[in-house]
C-alpha cells in the first residue's frame, strides 16, 4: 500500500513538473493578423506576470499599435484608438539582466528613463536591437526581453511596413490605425515552427 501511494505521489508530482515547465503562450488578434508570443517565466517572472495580468483583464483590447519603426520595433499596449492612454498597474522592476537578448521577434518591455518604469506597454523588435541589451550604451540597463513571436511573424513584418506620421505628441504612429482586438492566453500551446 504504501509502496502504491509513494508511486502515485511521485507519478503527481513529475507530471506537474510537466505541466508547470510548458511555457506560456499569448495570441494577440491584431486588425492586420495574428501574433502568438511565447513568454519565458523563468528568466523573467515579473515581466511575464505582469503581462499576463493585463491580458487576463481584458486590457489590451482595443489597444493601438501606436509607434512603428521599420528596422527597429513596433510597439503597443498603452492607447486606444482616440489615442487615449489607458490606466495602469504600478511600474514594475526592470529585468534586462536575465540573459534574453533584443533580436529580432523578441518581446521586451517598453519604459520610460527610469528602468523601473515599465507598466504595461511592450514591444517586438523587428530587427536585432543590441543596443537595447543590458548594460545599455547610456548606462541605462537596457530593455527587459520577456519572450518571443513563435507564429505571426508575416503580421509583424506587415505592420513594421505601415505607413506612419507624427501626430501630436506620438511620432512613427500608423496613419490607419493598427488595432489589438484580442489578447489570450492559449489553453492548448501550439508548437513553434523550425
Amino acid at each position: 500500500m504504501y509502496q502504491k501511494l509513494m508511486t502515485t505521489l511521485v507519478g503527481l508530482t513529475l507530471s506537474g513538473a510537466v505541466l508547470a515547465a510548458a511555457p506560456q503562450q499569448v495570441e494577440l488578434k491584431t486588425t492586420m493578423g495574428d501574433i502568438v508570443l511565447e513568454l519565458d517565466h523563468d528568466k523573467a517572472p515579473k515581466s511575464v506576470d505582469n503581462f499576463l495580468g493585463y491580458v487576463k483583464s481584458g486590457f489590451y483590447k482595443g489597444t493601438i499599435f501606436h509607434r512603428v519603426i521599420d528596422g527597429f520595433m513596433i510597439q503597443g499596449g498603452g492607447y486606444d484608438e482616440k489615442l487615449k492612454g489607458k490606466p495602469t498597474n504600478k511600474p514594475i522592476p526592470l529585468e534586462s539582466s536575465n540573459g534574453l537578448k533584443n533580436v529580432k521577434y523578441s518581446l521586451a518591455m517598453a519604459r520610460m528613463g527610469d528602468p523601473n518604469s515599465a507598466t504595461s506597454q511592450w514591444f517586438i523588435n523587428v530587427e536585432d536591437n543590441a543596443g537595447l541589451d543590458a548594460p545599455g550604451p547610456d548606462g541605462s540597463g537596457g530593455y527587459a526581453v520577456f519572450g518571443k513571436v513563435i507564429k505571426g511573424q508575416e503580421t509583424v513584418d506587415k505592420i513594421k511596413a505601415v505607413l506612419v506620421d507624427d501626430k501630436g505628441i506620438f511620432q512613427n504612429i500608423p496613419v490607419v490605425p493598427v488595432i489589438v482586438k484580442s489578447a489570450t492566453i492559449l489553453k492548448t500551446p501550439i508548437q513553434p515552427k523550425q
